[in-house]
């Protein structure tokens, strides 16, 4: 029978262990972590201080969560934390790094393949798929029900827009817009993700509303008079906030398909 927490995992006095949580040979939970019910932390995974996890996060084999930020002018006493939710699944030699500032914030039910890795004071929404070596770099905001390819990196700072889906291996220096296919080299939108916005229940006229917005968008044009529909309106939220490294280009125009 296996036990729930082996004998040779190491875990610190002041760590914080909810019900049902297992806990693999060779584990290190350090002091000042909370981990919700029913988590499960694989061997030889690491839980740095100042963790918090919510309820059924599943954490494989040699992940590392809640490393020191790679900031070569951090005080590493400095008690910054890591805030993970629900459900998530972080896979073998995933690494998530610790705030310089606040916190790193993880939403619930994502997917984080090996060897991916979330940096310092990033804020990721629910639903992300992160494939394999996805890597972001510090501060970057990333939306609900993103999907990034393997290999993907993206630089500081930016903003990956809701149910955005970017290409295997693109290298993301801007803004992604939401609800879109962005990749190539250079790395440019090029039409809606339609796949993702049905599977997230976006049909319709509030499908039909987002592909005229995204024509306009190609020609610079107003969106001011487009029907108010939920996308809609947290496209134009998205549009008005800060963007500290603009938004990337679209692709050229081929045929007549434009969404």
């Amino acid at each position: 029978m296996t036990r729930p927490v082996h004998a040779s995992a190491l875990i610190a006095s002041q760590a914080r262990l909810g019900s049902g949580v297992t806990v693999g040979a060779f584990a290190v939970i350090e002091d000042e972590v909370e981990i919700g019910d029913q988590c499960r932390i694989g061997a030889h995974a690491v839980v740095h201080r100042y963790v918090r996890m919510g309820k059924g996060n599943q954490i494989h084999p040699h992940a590392v969560i809640g490393g020191l930020p790679q900031d070569l002018g951090f005080d590493a006493e400095r008690a910054t934390s890591v805030e993970i939710g629900d459900r998530n699944v972080f896979r073998e030699g995933v690494t998530i790094n610790r705030a310089t500032a606040t916190a790193t914030r993880i939403g619930s039910n994502g997917y984080f393949m090996n060897n991916s890795h979330v940096a310092h004071d990033c804020v990721v929404g629910d639903h992300a798929i992160f494939a394999t070596g996805a890597t972001l770099g510090g501060h970057v905001q990333v939306g609900d029900r993103v999907f990034l390819g393997g290999g993907v990196m993206v630089h500081q700072f930016c903003r990956i827009g809701s149910l955005s889906m970017v290409r295997g291996t693109s290298g993301i220096s801007k803004d992604v817009i939401p609800y879109t296919l962005i990749g190539g080299f250079p790395v440019r939108h090029y039409r809606l993700n339609t796949v993702g916005l049905r599977r997230a229940g976006v049909e319709g006229e509030r499908l039909r509303a987002l592909s005229n917005a995204f024509r306009r968008l190609r020609r610079r044009e107003s969106l001011d008079d487009l029907p108010p529909t939920p996308e809609l309106l947290h496209l134009w939220a998205w549009l008005a906030a800060e963007s500290r490294r603009g938004i990337h280009g679209f692709a050229e125009l081929r045929g007549n398909r434009t969404d």
